[in-house]
């Protein structure tokens, strides 16, 4: 039975569909414990208000509506969102208890999650609608 399973395995290998390449660009990380990951706290939030940060070439200021408190966030996404505007009553994932970070341009509070290589291809990531702000993501 063993030997059919590998057997099996190989054969799904071998006819496996070539996939969009993305592992390849950036493979993935080092394996962390289940402990590490739980120590991260995700929490949906509401995005109130996105604007421009002067002097700034890649930041945008987030104020973000995390259910009983506000964040603001700097986030380097400006170059995939020239209206920072029509980010605003959007719901996104944030890092909550990511230490706070001084800038230049003021205090970060966490961290929004998005994904892509960078420049104009950068996705901030949602949740889908129904989600709250201040609910834990598990």
């Amino acid at each position: 039975m063993i030997e059919a399973s590998k057997e099996d395995l190989a054969a799904t290998e071998t006819t496996a569909p070539a996939g969009n390449g993305e592992l390849t660009k950036e493979p993935l990380a080092a394996e962390i414990a289940f402990d590490a990951f739980a120590a991260v706290d995700l929490r949906i939030a509401l995005i109130e208000k996105c604007e421009f940060v002067e002097g700034a070439d890649k930041l945008l200021r987030l104020t973000l509506d995390i259910g009983d408190a506000k964040r603001n966030v700097f986030s380097g996404i400006k170059s995939a969102y020239p209206d920072p505007s029509k980010l605003e009553g959007r719901l996104t994932l944030y890092v909550a208890n990511l230490a706070a970070r001084k800038m230049k341009f003021g205090v970060s509070e966490g961290m929004v999650l998005a994904a892509g290589p960078g420049g104009e291809e950068i996705y901030l990531l949602s949740p889908d609608s129904g989600a709250k702000p201040g609910q834990r993501v598990k």
